[in-house]
């Protein structure tokens, strides 16, 4: 089961850097120990956001200072602090008070009339991914999907293996029992006070009908043929035979669907339950009448290093038994990366260490008590070397020992529920290692221990056998609970959180949650008028507790904040809005907010905005008489929010409103660009700007890459190849005829390269014609020898070689004459064909390079999984005629196969 800390972004390989003590050298190493725990990782915060690295500080305003001074206001400040409304009110400003970003009140604000419905379409075909990490989502009720289609029998489509779902929102649907009349009416439910909706009990519900499943024919994407001439094997040498690569490059970037082989074919067979088309299952308590699973897979014991393999302690090797040195081997695989240079993960791993080696204590009888004094580097070296080698293995290699690792896990990879075979989502348990957290996290660096079957709870039916671990021992328990989701569960050891498996994102479970999440927010468009109306009177209310709750709604629907939980003091120090501090909230006269603290995941939120008069001044009522460490909203928690929410609409909450916020913005930045006769990554480039809004709302911000530089100059490389190639193009047509230099097509030079490119590029790419020129010698070479017959002789590769020499100093003499001819002749029809195609594809690396650039701190796709509806892109793409595989990954397509469907006029 592979568990969700396995793919959070603090357990990505981090570069290399130089020495220090214990072996350290600075983060940008690759430190590769697996984090785990006895009882597992914890539970993703409330948004069910993907993880997000911390922020760049360089990327938002300087910290302000934390001491807090009383700013000079024109007005007194002499109003009552507790119960009494403000005195009277300033002369209003001249200009709009409204708060300049996306999800405004004009944005938001959608009368009910305007909500539509949805009308049924052809589903598309799409491919599935493997299985991904979604272990940490928590309990919720089951509720309906919103629906105002009629009730066809069950269908099946094609669909393959199963995709990771970034998403944590777990929140199951169940539609009603069947009426008399065709058209099924749809109830929405969910929960005031909990942000995942998958596991608490639901009524119990009838099993479904059976109708003949049908296949529903896949609907291709609408894009133009594109003919790659400007690469074919006449222009320029490096270009002797367009590799697969780069036809598929081209077609991405002309539009073209890409071609694919009928490579796993049984996987492409494999039919999908078309739950959104299935007839009405009962009254939403129970959430399955059959389960049938083989339980979890364990990782494989700890195998010794070799006896010459040892960390050092005083400059002397150490003698650890197995279990002391599985630990010390977690900390040394990771002593290049970032977190062995915080204090707070060392002190935690040392101390723990210590702990094991109480029970398995140096065989030689050192006392290990100083970190000082620990050199893990040979260990390191070690673990380097491993992967080195494992890198370095053949394809037949590689491919025996995955062949080996797929046969264990077959029968771990589905389940069958209601007789219904559906994919598992997590069902390897993480390996032990050292808990890394997010942010900085105060339990950082401590020890998370090896999961047993003695730590796990199986739920499974009355029926089915009972399975069996994959390693000595017996399940915990073994329940029969058909009002939760969950397959299994235990208790992680580190944060005391509980661990859930779950069922893939692509299953039927999964997409009726999704499903019920953004109906929820769509029904809010309903409610939002008389919300905003109840909470702007209540921002003069008499009763203190009313005005902060007031207060606290505004950030929440205008700022995209979230709502935020009371910390116990081993957790990280993030706030939201309920738990706001008075040093995270500055005035600034005349009325300006500014917001300053670190929010989910460590990310610092940095925001000046300009708020309604009334708004400022409850700030400033609400900082009377309080220090700096105060709450700001001293009579406002979370539950009481999100109880007083549930009595303006049926399960909303505050997380209901980000995802109202972020879809109602999303969907009119899309309707507001005018997208006639644009290119495809002029559409591409318009739906990730409204995107990057979105996610800038919401605070989605990550670090930038510490490779980026290198990988903008790659790409730029790229951009100046096409370049050259169309150079070379140009200079042939100047050479048949000088006409074409006066040609506005073809006259302006290509300015940024510059003489030094020209040949560090012919040289190169010379070098890699060499390359592969030897290596295919080399292969059918092989070939013939298996084949019995006579390798051929080095003087055939001799001559080989000479052709690209003479190619090249053919390429050598050509430059600076602004003439250049072809191997073979061409007609000029088609040499100008090519360089329009070329120039097309630069426009295109131009604005793909921009949109990269743009994105570089922003992480666009915590929105598109958590927060956007994905009928608003399906519809979309349909609209402006762009492939969804454009937008939407693998991963993507198949968590939300229900989205794909909607007509191009729907709208959130």
């Amino acid at each position: 089961m592979s568990s969700a800390s396995d793919f959070s972004d603090d357990d990505k390989p981090l570069g290399k850097p130089s020495g220090g003590l214990n072996g350290h050298h600075h983060p940008n190493g690759n430190g590769n120990g697996h984090v785990s725990a006895q009882h597992a990782s914890s539970s993703l915060s409330e948004d069910e956001d993907m993880p997000l690295a911390t922020a760049d500080s360089s990327a938002v305003p300087p910290t302000r200072t934390l001491k807090r001074k009383k700013p000079i206001y024109a007005e007194s400040s002499s109003d009552s602090e507790d119960d009494t409304p403000l005195a009277s009110s300033p002369a209003k400003l001249a200009t709009s008070a409204a708060i300049p970003m996306p999800g405004a009140v004009e944005a938001t604000t959608v009368p009910a009339s305007s909500t539509n419905g949805k009308r049924k379409a052809k589903i598309k075909e799409e491919p599935r991914d493997d299985d991904y990490a979604d272990d940490d989502a928590p309990k919720r009720k089951r509720a309906s999907a919103a629906s105002g289609s009629k009730k066809p029998a069950k269908k099946k489509v094609k669909q393959e293996t199963p995709a990771a779902s970034g998403s944590d929102d777990d929140i199951p649907i169940v539609t009603k029992k069947p009426s008399v009349s065709r058209k099924r009416k749809v109830k929405v439910e969910s929960d005031a006070d909990s942000d995942s909706d998958d596991d608490k009990p639901i009524a119990k519900k009838a099993a479904p009908k059976k109708a003949a499943p049908k296949k529903a024919a896949p609907k291709k994407p609408r894009a133009s043929k594109v003919k790659d001439e400007a690469e074919s094997g006449d222009e320029l040498p490096k270009a002797k035979k367009t590799s697969a690569k780069k036809k598929k490059e081209d077609a991405e970037v002309n539009g073209s669907p890409v071609k694919k082989g009928r490579k796993k074919k049984e996987e492409e067979e494999e039919e999908v339950f078309r739950w959104w088309d299935a007839d009405a299952n009962g009254d939403g308590s129970v959430k399955w009448e059959t389960l049938e699973h083989n339980g979890v897979i364990f990782p494989p014991p700890y195998e010794p290093l070799p006896p010459h393999v040892k960390m050092k302690y005083n400059g002397k090797p150490l003698e650890l038994p197995p279990a002391a040195e599985e630990v010390a081997g977690f900390y040394a695989a990771l002593i290049e990366s970032d977190h062995a240079q915080s204090t707070k993960f060392n002190e935690n791993f040392f101390d723990d260490w210590k702990k094991v080696l109480k029970t398995d204590p140096p065989r030689d009888g050192t006392k290990v008590t100083s970190f000082e004094s620990c050199d893990f580097r040979p260990m390191f070296e070690y673990f380097e070397a491993e992967k080195a080698r494992k890198k370095a293995m053949t394809t037949a290699e590689k491919k025996e020992v995955k062949r080996l690792k797929d046969e264990q896990e077959a029968k771990y990879l589905t389940c069958l529920l209601d007789g219904r075979k559906e994919k598992i989502g997590n069902f390897r348990v993480e390996p032990p290692g050292l808990f890394r957290g997010r942010g900085e996290h105060p339990k950082k660096g401590s020890l998370k221990f090896r999961v047993r079957p003695e730590d796990i709870t199986i739920n499974i039916g009355k029926e089915a056998p009972v399975p069996v671990p994959n390693m000595p021992g017996k399940w915990k328990e073994v329940i029969h609970d058909n009002t939760v989701t969950w397959l299994a569960t235990w208790t992680e050891n580190v944060n005391g959180n509980h661990k859930y498996v779950f069922l893939a994102a692509g299953s039927s479970l999964k997409g009726q949650s999704d499903m019920t999440k953004f109906e929820k927010a769509r029904e809010l468009k309903k409610h939002i008028d008389r919300i905003r109306q109840n909470y702007n009177a209540d921002l003069k209310s008499k009763v203190m507790a009313d005005r902060q709750r007031a207060t606290a709604m505004y950030f929440i629907d205008k700022l995209a904040l979230r709502a935020g939980n009371e910390k116990g003091e081993d957790e990280a120090e993030t706030v939201g809005c309920c738990s706001l501090k008075c040093q995270h909230v500055t005035l600034e006269a005349p009325n300006f907010v500014i917001f300053d603290f670190l929010g989910k995941d460590s990310i610092r939120y940095y925001n000046r905005v300009p708020v309604e008069l009334q708004i400022f001044k409850n700030i400033r009522i609400f900082k009377e008489n309080k220090n700096d460490d105060d709450d700001l909203f001293d009579r406002v928690n979370t539950a009481g929010l999100n109880k007083h929410l549930q009595s303006e609409m049926k399960g909303l909450t505050a997380k209901v409103f980000r995802t109202f916020n972020a879809s109602s913005t999303f969907q009119r930045l899309l309707d507001e660009n005018s997208l006639e006769n644009a290119t495809l990554q002029e559409k591409l480039n318009a739906y990730n700007k409204a995107n990057r809004e979105v996610a800038i709302l919401c605070n989605h911000r990550k670090t930038v890459p510490k490779t980026h530089d290198q990988s903008m100059e790659r790409v730029n490389n790229k951009l100046r190849a096409v370049k050259y190639d169309r150079m070379k193009l140009r200079h042939v047509l100047f050479k048949i005829d000088k006409k074409f230099k006066k040609d506005e097509d073809y006259k302006d030079d290509e300015s940024d390269i510059d003489d030094d490119w020209i040949v560090a590029h012919e040289e190169a790419l010379k070098a890699k014609e060499i390359e592969k020129a030897e290596k295919k010698f080399k292969q059918e070479n092989e070939k013939l020898e298996e084949e019995g017959e006579k390798p051929q002789k080095p003087s055939v590769l001799e001559e080989r070689i000479a052709d690209i020499e003479e190619e090249y100093t053919r390429l050598e003499k050509e430059r600076g004459t602004e003439q250049a001819e072809l191997k073979r002749e061409r007609p000029v029809e088609k040499i100008q064909e090519a360089i329009t195609k070329l120039s097309e594809k630069i426009s295109a690396s131009k604005l793909q390079i921009i949109d990269r650039d743009e994105g570089k701190e922003i992480a666009l796709n915590t929105s598109k999984i958590n927060y956007l509806d994905p009928r608003i892109t399906a519809s979309w793409c349909k609209i402006h005629e762009v492939p969804v595989e454009k937008l939407f990954s693998k991963t993507l397509r198949v968590k939300f196969p229900w989205a794909l469907e909607v007509d191009e006029d729907w709208k959130f």
